[in-house]
């Protein structure tokens, strides 16, 4: 059973993430039937540790307190071409190898790569670092689209909030369904949301490695509402259809048929957040051809249809930011 939880904190750590981690295992809520955790934070040099926003927190505890922790935890932090101090990669890593739970929050999940535990592994982190991630770490399967991903004893978790359905989800195997409700309804969250929930917001355009399809992904962008095929793109490429396949993966981390596929859902999203054109015709501007097509798209990659999405995120353009009715 789940006791000792230890909370990394890293230089740039996001506090609301650092919090999640705090809400769920540092609060002893066995009096009201809950869990009550060994909860400890620690950083590789006690002190002051700068935060995202700037200000910084005062760490006490060192690594040493991992040693035997059942549960390590990683919050966000900033991520950029620095190397994560070896220090906390050396505690995940044997985290891991003891076969204790390793949990990443959002950008956590940089840390747990270069750590290569998540290497042959499932994974998700924030949707705006998916394509990252995917392009640095090239042997983890990334899942741009769930709340959280569990693979073995190691929890990657989306952005912000999901994080607390990482979490919750960790107490409730561990501790049963009884015990991470009670930790629910005291942070007034959903006891429970599948980790295969869509993040619901699909990807921009990924960051390019280098400009050698700078020229065709735009000109894919403007001709969504075609039919586009590896063969067809390679011409314009001046590429053959294997060479462009192989080389597009590897420079923006997805196949072009995946990379066309979400453009064409988030031109979609956009389409019926910001205007009053019918299904079919957003299908036919968007790429799917049909609302039938669409909707199958939406249901299998944002969980839910068209029509829902727009009822929920459509708004006047009347600038008070009202939801259509």
């Amino acid at each position: 059973m789940l006791k000792k939880v230890v909370c990394l904190v890293l230089p740039g750590t996001a506090p609301f993430e650092f919090g999640v981690v705090c809400e769920v295992f540092g609060i002893d809520r066995s009096s009201a039937g809950g869990p009550a955790f060994d909860f400890h934070v620690a950083t590789a040099v006690p002190g002051q540790v700068p935060t995202s926003l700037g200000f910084p927190m005062i760490i006490p505890n060192d690594l040493s307190i991992a040693a035997d922790a059942d549960l390590i935890a990683v919050p966000a932090h900033l991520i950029g071409t620095e190397a994560v101090d070896e220090r906390y990669l050396t505690v995940i890593r044997d985290a891991a190898a003891r076969g204790a739970w390793v949990l990443s929050v959002c950008s956590g999940a940089f840390a747990l790569a270069q750590a290569g535990v998540l290497d042959g592994r499932r994974a998700t982190t924030h949707w705006m670092h998916a394509d990252k991630l995917a392009r640095r770490y090239p042997k983890i399967a990334v899942d741009p689209d769930v709340l959280f991903v569990q693979d073995g004893h190691i929890v990657t978790s989306a952005g912000t909030a999901a994080g607390i359905d990482a979490a919750l989800h960790i107490v409730r195997v561990e501790h049963g369904a009884a015990a991470a409700n009670v930790v629910a309804r005291r942070m007034v969250v959903p006891p429970q949301r599948d980790g295969g929930q869509s993040q619901y917001i699909v990807s921009p355009i990924p960051e390019r490695r280098a400009d050698s399809f700078a020229e065709v992904t735009e000109w894919m962008l403007s001709h969504l509402g075609e039919e586009l095929t590896v063969d067809q793109l390679a011409r314009k490429a001046l590429m053959s259809s294997r060479t462009f396949a192989r080389r597009f993966r590897a420079d923006l981390g997805t196949t072009p048929a995946a990379w066309l596929n979400r453009q064409r859902i988030l031109r979609a999203q956009q389409l019926l957040e910001q205007s009053d054109s019918g299904l079919e015709e957003i299908s036919r501007l968007a790429g799917f051809g049909t609302a039938a097509v669409m909707r199958h798209h939406f249901l299998k990659v944002l969980q839910t249809t068209p029509t829902a999405y727009r009822r929920a995120f459509s708004y006047r353009a009347d600038g008070e930011g009202r939801v259509a009715s």
